[in-house]
């Protein structure tokens, strides 16, 4: 029955993603969801665009190379724009940035003409949950984890994979399936084998909790088998074996929670219940490290931070408040902040009106923390808890928020594409336009040095040397 089962699901998505069932597929809860007829139509369509070369080649019949004739590239190494400047992509990588000079392309080669347009390497989101569509309440949270199956939520996060990378997100780090197992295992590979679009991914597999500090929670003790959005660890040992069985399923990243309980103090200090002990922590964060995996901690307030920080974790995700002496710390051992300020002030306003107005409280301590953590000069990488918030909306809302909250339009720029590849070890794939280097590449109308806000306005989208959208 499992096979059979795994194959009609298999089934589904090939059907769905050949656009025959896209009309009849909807959400069962109709009040704050996402069609998936929605998601398609703000989407990219499966197959690359088809681009007319300066031979009428396609890029269904990709040509050894390509040269895209870039207005303006901000390549992420040097400090001032370039102006005029062709980049040459051979197969899936870029060869060489050449001025363009009113040169044509050589025999043979596609021309793609983007002389109008700003060209930045292709973005990075390092926190994203595809396989969520939304989770301002915990309602939200609930329906999807109680009333959708795996497999239905499967097909969705293919959507979402595909909306990512219209959005100019050639890379993602997708930290935990929130109760879909290791789908995001298969997803990632799904996109790697071309049986479906998306960015490259990083993956953080089930993510870890203690127990009775995760939903699902509050429902009727005597069924002792509820779904959680978390892998359950307690105890030192235990909570090795939970790091172990998730890298040995393919996580590239151990994900932890850290707290819970948010409450706002009279001097504006976010305090909070953490979760593992100390020997717990520690112990996850030894095992990950010895396998060659970092950890990312969810940390809203200030003892879960502390905690993240002491034990040595790679990333801190939100950081809503973070104690001065931590923020020293974090520079010290190079620990990375990933702060999704757009999700914050999101669900503030939902999430109040349900009955926790700390929500709208952490909003502007959140904002403070985000410009101590500039001015420490702590490493800090773009994430945006897309999933947290619907698909629907583009994850580059982000980037004004880091700009008003103290980043120039280049730092918020660098922290989504340099420092981010940084941040998940690929520096040496992504994260600038130089030769060697994969052909991730984006465009947008405006200049982004002046106006951020062009990020939202991505219209010609490269991954390994594919055009995926074009003006």
């Amino acid at each position: 029955m499992r096979k059979r089962s795994a194959w009609l699901a298999v089934a589904t998505i090939l059907a769905i993603m050949d656009g025959g069932l896209w009309a009849q597929t909807k959400r069962n809860d109709q009040a704050g969801s996402v069609r998936l007829a929605e998601l398609r139509s703000a989407g990219q369509p499966r197959a690359a665009v088809p681009t007319q070369g300066s031979e009428g080649q396609s890029a269904t019949q990709k040509p050894a190379t390509i040269y895209l004739r870039c207005g303006t590239v901000i390549d992420g190494k040097t400090e001032q724009p370039q102006h005029n400047i062709d980049v040459v992509v051979d197969g899936d990588s870029i060869k060489e940035l050449q001025a363009a000079a009113g040169r044509r392309s050589p025999q043979g080669a596609m021309f793609i003409d983007l002389s109008r347009e700003t060209c930045l390497p292709g973005l990075i989101d390092t926190h994203t949950h595809t396989l969520l569509t939304g989770d301002v309440t915990e309602e939200d949270y609930n329906k999807q984890i109680l009333q959708e199956s795996d497999s239905y939520r499967a097909i969705v996060a293919t959507q979402a994979a595909r909306l990512a990378l219209g959005y100019g997100f050639t890379t993602i780090r997708d930290l935990e399936t929130e109760g879909a197992g290791y789908a995001d295992v298969d997803l990632k590979h799904a996109i790697e084998r071309g049986i479906t679009d998306g960015p490259r991914m990083r993956v953080a597999t089930r993510a870890l909790d203690v127990t009775g500090a995760y939903p699902v929670l509050g429902f009727r003790w005597d069924w002792p088998d509820w779904p959680h959005g978390v892998q359950v660890c307690d105890g030192p040992v235990g909570c090795r074996t939970a790091v172990r069985e998730q890298i040995s399923k393919g996580a590239d990243w151990i994900k932890t929670y850290l707290d819970g309980g948010y409450r706002v103090t009279g001097n504006g200090v976010v305090e909070d219940r953490p979760t593992f002990t100390m020997d717990e922590l520690n112990a996850i964060v030894d095992e990950a490290h010895r396998e060659n995996r970092p950890v990312a901690s969810h940390a809203i307030g200030i003892n879960g931070v502390h905690n993240g920080v002491t034990a040595g974790v790679n990333s801190i995700e939100h950081g809503m408040y973070i104690a001065p002496d931590d923020l020293k710390m974090m520079v010290q051992k190079g620990i990375y902040y990933v702060p999704t300020l757009f999700v914050g002030e999101y669900v503030a306003q939902g999430r109040a009106a349900a009955g926790a107005k700390v929500w709208e409280q952490m909003v502007a301590i959140h904002g403070d923390t985000f410009k101590r953590a500039l001015e420490a000069g702590v490493k800090i990488a773009f994430g945006t808890d897309a999933g947290g918030f619907p698909w629907t909306e583009n994850p580059a809302q982000e980037f004004p928020l880091m700009v008003k909250y103290g980043m120039t339009p280049a730092q918020a720029i660098r922290a989504a594409t340099v420092t981010a590849s940084e941040l998940l070890g690929m520096q040496n794939q992504v994260g600038t336009i130089e030769a060697g280097k994969y052909a991730d590449i984006v465009a947008v109308p405006g200049d982004p040095l002046r106006d951020v806000t062009e990020l939202e306005k991505v219209n010609f989208v490269m991954k390994g040397g594919v055009v995926y959208k074009r003006p």
